[in-house]
């Protein structure tokens, strides 16, 4: 197993930048894909980003595309969202989650493939 604990979240303005953390802890991280989901009050949780093993191959929700990056520290154990441009849209709890991969260059953007997540951190975006 894995274990996920995110950091990093606030209060921010509009226009704002912010980064989220992601440690993980148990197994080999490097075998592991990784994703951000986010869950604003009253709504489902949303894929946010997403992360091959390898770290070459991302994707990113349409809503955060050119304003948001994904990335990851082998070495750290640690992947990482760097939020610009933030928008009062953008607020919510934001989650990460793990999936082992056997294929280096596959990520996921569906939420049902993740068995491991995290306790989530709370962003919020001032207007």
């Amino acid at each position: 197993q894995v274990q996920l604990v995110e950091s990093g979240g606030g209060l921010v303005q509009a226009g704002g930048s912010q980064r989220l953390s992601c440690a993980a802890s148990g197994r080999s991280f490097r075998d592991y894909a990784m994703g951000w989901f986010r869950q604003a009050p009253g709504k489902e949780r949303e894929f946010v980003a997403a992360i091959s093993r390898s770290g070459g191959s991302i994707d990113y929700a349409d809503s955060v595309k050119g304003r948001f990056t994904i990335s990851r520290d082998s070495a750290k154990n640690t992947v990482y969202l760097q939020m610009n441009s933030l928008k009062p849209e953008d607020t919510a709890d934001y989650y990460c989650a793990a999936v082992w991969s056997p294929y280096s260059g596959s990520y996921f953007n569906t939420a049902g493939k993740y068995p491991y997540w995290g306790q989530g951190t709370q962003v919020t975006v001032s207007s």
